[in-house]
């Protein structure tokens, strides 16, 4: 088993260790046999490959036999003929051989010849070739000479046999296998005798057994055996397809690209593997076409069905998946009595697998897409037509439009398009919908006038459209149809219409941060549409253009517009633009949403939006809640916000929409920050599954406690989410990440930088000067300017001490600026004064007072910091105690320097926070904080038995004597010494009472003289 892979082997890490397991028992001299199972390409070979190389490892040999796909003709034994031949031609086993002659029939049947003409079996069982014959008296002298052979090298060296693809075995091989598992190698040894120190691995395709397949018998009878066990290998998890998908790709592969690999791979190793090295070279996931080599290994299988089985399941290709019996019975137009014995040839290959339902389905989805490209163009677009035909009248639009479509019937695939529409927008399918509706789109223009629908235009489509995209969570696709509907309407549309594709158009583009653009086209549609009289039109123009104004910074505007769109949708009443509106106006009014007030105003907007059924406007609402209670420090009230909008995302088919995708990130963001980072990270990997492309921002807290916690390729997944078109908070999470990844590396040029690029990025978008963020930015960026001026002053170098200080106040500035009047021209909540604090003291690092009072102001402004984060961040606080006890320490307050430093270091143990634990740990050895300050720690880890235990050691006392003074035994008392020993990371019972005096556990005892 010399194969050599170039990854890891991944997913099978249960499996690897139940063969490893039982290759420590075979080398103890248990034997054992295990008969793995699985599809072709779910990676059998890969992990019998693994258990073999672990066995060399362990110094076992390792002896492989390959079965081979012969056909008719196969040659008998050839697994044990490679086996045997391997053996012989090892000198450990010469006298081995020439103690079983027997087997020299094997080797003589491997070669054409007899391996020596002096075998002392002169039974005449054979052929002229030397293969051993069928009598019954030679093959059992040859399967105990096997057997015997076998035995005896293991009594040389441990030994693992491994069988590959049982499936193609010949019937002669099967019977010897029958024969050793039973009655020969894994049997108890005779008493005296040596053990068999010995694990038979076999391996077959379970996909390949049909109903009638001559390996079955054998199996049902081998597993019945107490030594033989079966491991079946099932399909591997989505995420670890994307694993080894990416493992197996040098360069970065994209989300969307990875995905369709995956769900094409359907859990089979080889096939992803297939499918990923037939892609381009610029890596496009949307490629279609089956690499060829791969259709080949799927219909080689195909091919050996009878000629109605082949037609049958060519039609079934065409149906999908799956198909109902009923249906396929129809399309096929083949008597009951043929068709039910095609389709159980087909089950019986393992090719279509029956449902409970009536239904059929492809075992795997690239055999359907195989034996679908196979097909005949015109027998393609046939059969297509056949199946249109039979779905007209039933409730399967989705599935007519695909067929007339194929089958070149455009009218019809255009109307069954627009019923799957609106099927897809009843059952709260967003992205199906969307894409029904793209297809009536396309095919608007191939047909016929007449035979349009007439119930709507191609601008409200269009719209409708746009509408679905933003449901779907693709606002830039919302943004391009909508604009495409502009470009339909032209100029000859009324002016109602005119006016609602400009506020749409307004409202997808502030979800892409083109706020400026988003102004001009609310401010047209506000200007096209009159405000008397009172119109439903005019509302949603003016709740759009608010929003607008607002993010523009128009507040006075905005709080005008909305004042009078407010009255005009009470008049109408219309309950969902109110609620729009009054949220808007929460928000106008300045930090209004933290406050109980604001809160029972945005509480009355989601009722209202849950009266008018608006599920958008609610989950609106339900957001600013959130927000509102993160931004006052109400996390678990936040929590509770976030679960009700989760949940209505939820039922409503939402959850990537636009609002539901937000609350995702503020929900992950709350679990990080309340310090419950496994949770964070568990949902963020549930979640990278079902997030849609544009959506990955969602899932970013995580990264932040990959960061934390040492995690590799943290930075080149940051950077992944800048990859695209600009979105806000995917920009302002990879700041983040990327700015304080360059402060942990000590790289001062690289945080500031990473800091001034996405602010950049993030203000030229939304025209704010300063967004809130940069509060936090600063004070990581500070982080390691602060450490590069410190250590630059320390070493003399004045003037580049001076450098790093006038970047430090540049810094400071921006969070002091931003924090009195952020992006919303509001004071910062309780995390933005957090980091307003941290910046204040790394900068107070940086440029230390000349008046000798620097030690001070640097303790008062780590101790201000470290209580501005109580609020609820245990990780930032931990960060925060760290500097806390430097500067502690710096001014010789050693016992608080040690009580911060503990705190930080269990705080970091407890999230893992690998890189800021080992901070804490070279603090505390470089400033000797390990004294008296942590003898209290030292003796809680000891009981108080201990504690008595350890000062009977100080005095000399044996095992024995502390037993009969403290009335226990002296067995326990033994226990209780090594307890102690360990506790304190001892070799001896000298050493331990050393440490003991040494950290204070122990007060030396008093002299005579004293």
């Amino acid at each position: 088993m010399a194969q050599t892979f170039g990854t890891p082997l991944i997913g099978r890490a249960g499996e690897l260790t139940r063969l490893t397991d039982v290759l420590a028992r075979a080398r103890t001299g248990t034997p054992r046999s295990v008969l793995v199972s699985g599809d072709a390409g779910v990676g059998k070979t890969r992990l019998l490959t693994e258990a073999a190389a672990h066995a060399a490892r362990t110094e076992m040999t390792v002896l492989t036999g390959h079965c081979v796909d012969l056909g008719d003709v196969g040659l008998p034994y050839l697994p044990f003929t490679e086996i045997l031949g391997t053996l012989a031609s090892d000198d450990r086993f010469t006298s081995a051989f020439a103690a079983h002659p027997a087997v020299d029939r094997l080797l003589g049947a491997r070669t054409g010849t007899p391996r020596t003409g002096t075998g002392t079996d002169t039974g005449t069982g054979t052929d002229p070739g030397g293969t051993p014959g069928t009598d019954p008296g030679t093959r059992l002298r040859l399967f105990e000479g096997v057997a015997a052979l076998l035995a005896a090298v293991a009594e040389i060296t441990p030994l693992l046999l491994v069988l590959e693809d049982l499936h193609w075995a010949d019937q002669s091989s099967r019977d010897l296998l029958r024969f050793l598992l039973s009655r020969g190698l894994l049997q108890p040894a005779a008493p005296g005798a040596p053990a068999h120190r010995l694990a038979v691995f076999a391996s077959y395709r379970a996909d390949d057994l049909h109903r009638r397949h001559p390996l079955r018998p054998l199996l049902a009878e081998l597993v019945r055996l107490p030594s033989v066990d079966r491991l079946e290998l099932r399909p591997m998890a989505d995420a670890e397809v994307a694993r080894l998908v990416r493992a197996l790709r040098a360069e970065v592969l994209s989300d969307t690209t990875v995905r369709r690999i995956v769900e094409r791979a359907e859990g089979n190793a080889f096939y992803a593997e297939e499918l990923l090295a037939a892609l381009p070279g610029d890596v496009d996931p949307s490629a279609p076409a089956m690499p060829s080599g791969l259709a080949d290994v799927l219909l080689i299988r195909i091919e050996q069905l009878s000629d109605t089985a082949q037609q049958v399941l060519r039609t079934a290709a065409v149906a999908g998946r799956r198909v109902e019996h009923g249906l396929l019975h129809d399309a096929v137009q083949l008597p009951q009595d043929t068709l039910e014995s095609a389709l159980r040839e087909a089950v019986g290959r393992q090719l279509l697998v029956p449902g409970e339902d009536g239904t059929y389905s492809f075992r795997h989805a690239l055999t359907r897409e195989a034996v679908y490209a196979d097909l005949l163009p015109g027998e393609r677009v046939r059969l297509h037509r056949t199946f249109a035909g039979l779905l007209t009248g039933r409730a399967r639009s989705a599935e007519r439009a695909h067929h007339s479509r194929e089958s070149h019937d455009l009218a019809d695939a255009l109307t069954a398009s627009l019923e799957a529409a609106d099927h897809a927008q009843l059952l709260g399918a967003p992205a199906e919908e969307l894409r029904h509706l793209e297809a009536v789109l396309e095919l608007w223009s191939a047909v016929d006038p007449g035979a349009r629908p007439r119930t709507a235009g191609p601008v409200t489509l269009t719209l409708r459209a746009s509408a679905a995209a933003a449901r779907a969570g693709d606002a830039h696709r919302a943004v391009a149809l909508t604009r495409a509907a502009l470009a339909r309407a032209g100029s000859d549309a009324d002016s109602e219409l005119a006016a609602r594709v400009r506020y749409t158009l307004a409202g997808h583009l502030m979800r892409v941060d083109s706020t400026k653009a988003a102004y001009t086209y609310s401010s047209e549609a506000l200007a096209m549409i009159p405000a008397e009289p009172a119109s439903h039109t005019w509302v949603w123009a003016a709740a759009t253009h608010v929003m607008a104004a607002r993010y523009m910074g128009h507040d006075e505007d905005a709080h005008r517009v909305a004042r009078q769109a407010l009255r005009t949708a009470e008049e109408l009443r219309l309950p969902d633009a109110q609620a729009d509106l009054i949220i808007s106006l929460v928000g106008l009014d300045g930090g209004n949403r933290r406050t109980p007030r604001g809160r029972e105003r945005l509480r009355r907007a989601r009722d209202l939006a849950r009266e008018a059924g608006n599920v958008s406007v609610e989950m609106r609402a339900l957001f600013n809640l959130a927000i509102g209670c993160y931004e006052s420090g109400t996390l678990d009230e936040c929590l509770t916000w976030l679960s009700e909008g989760l949940e209505r995302a939820d039922r409503s088919g939402l959850l990537s929409s636009p609002y539901a995708l937000e609350l995702r990130y503020l929900q992950s963001l709350i679990l990080y920050t309340l310090g419950r980072w496994d949770e964070c990270a568990r949902a963020a990997a549930s979640d990278a599954e079902r997030l849609p492309p544009a959506g990955g921002f969602a899932v970013g807290p995580a990264l932040y406690v990959a960061l934390a916690r040492g995690e590799d390729g943290t930075v080149e997944r940051a950077r992944a989410l800048l990859d695209g078109p600009f979105d806000w908070m995917a920009s302002l999470v990879a700041g983040i990440v990327l700015t304080d990844a360059a402060a942990l590396r000590g790289d001062p040029e690289g945080a500031v930088a990473a800091l001034r690029e996405s602010l950049a990025g993030l203000s030229d978008v939304t025209g704010s000067e300063r967004p809130d963020i940069g509060v936090r930015l600063a004070a990581l960026a500070l982080s390691p300017v602060a450490d590069t001026a410190v250590r630059l002053r320390s070493a003399g170098d004045a003037s580049g001490a001076l450098r790093w200080a006038a970047t430090a106040t540049e810094l400071v500035e921006l969070a002091r600026t931003t924090a009195a009047k952020g992006e919303d021209g509001t004071r910062q909540g309780p995390e933005g004064l957090a980091w307003l604090a941290r910046a204040e003291a790394e900068w107070s690092r940086a440029c230390p007072p000349a008046d000798g009072t620097a030690e001070e102001r640097s303790v008062a402004a780590w101790e201000r910091t470290v209580s501005a984060f109580g609020y609820g961040d245990p990780y930032e606080l931990a960060r925060s105690r760290r500097r806390f006890a430097e500067a502690l320490l710096t001014a010789g307050r050693r016992e608080e320097a040690a009580d911060q430093a503990r705190a930080a270091r269990d705080a970091a143990d407890r999230l893992g926070a690998v890189p800021l634990r080992e901070e804490v740990d070279a603090l505390i050895r470089r400033g000797r904080l390990t004294g008296p300050a942590s003898a209290a720690d030292r003796v809680a880890a000891l009981t108080a038995r201990e504690s008595d235990v350890l000062r009977l050691l100080a005095r000399g006392r044996t095992n024995r004597q502390i037993g009969e003074e403290l009335f226990i035994s002296g067995k326990t008392a033994s226990v209780h010494v090594s307890n102690i020993l360990a506790k304190l990371g001892a070799a001896g019972r000298t050493e331990a009472v050393a440490i003991a005096y040494r950290e204070g556990l122990i007060e030396p005892e008093p002299t005579a003289s004293a």
